[in-house]
């Protein structure tokens, strides 16, 4: 049984789904890690983690519609409004999703579904970068 930690830097553009399958499936490979349990801890409070889709792009378009007239920006409601009026918003779109992952692996392989895809879900407007802190226990 071993444990290993890492952290990955996302760059996000702005709003919407950024793709990183494929950093954690190289920190696998990396790693040589068989069996065991992934966690993904994402470090902010304005951004959030899914596993979703990755076939069809017009899912995450939706989604972001949905959230859009969801949470809308600029809503009188919110007080919070220190770094914008995309602020509160964003941080009620990670209220409502979430900053955590598990992923199970097994020989090697995330059990991820065929059409699944992990994605930090940037809420605000502008670009960031976003850490997202890995952990593996297992073989």
């Amino acid at each position: 049984m071993r444990q290993v930690f890492h952290e990955l830097s996302i760059p996000t553009r702005g709003r919407g789904l950024h793709d990183f399958t494929l950093e954690v499936e190289k920190w696998i490979s990396a790693n040589r890690f068989q069996d065991g349990l992934i966690t993904l801890h994402l470090r902010h409070t304005s951004a959030s983690l899914l596993i979703q889709e990755n076939a069809d792009p017009d899912v995450r378009k939706d989604l972001e519609a949905f959230f859009k007239r969801l949470v809308p920006d600029g809503d009188p409601i919110f007080i919070h409004t220190t770094e914008g009026e995309d602020d509160m918003p964003a941080h009620v779109r990670t209220a409502l999703t979430t900053v955590n992952l598990s992923i199970p692996l097994h020989r090697s392989q995330m059990a991820l579904g065929t059409w699944q895809g992990i994605y930090l879900w940037e809420h605000r407007k502008h670009g960031h970068s976003r850490k997202v802190a890995m952990h593996f226990i297992g073989e």
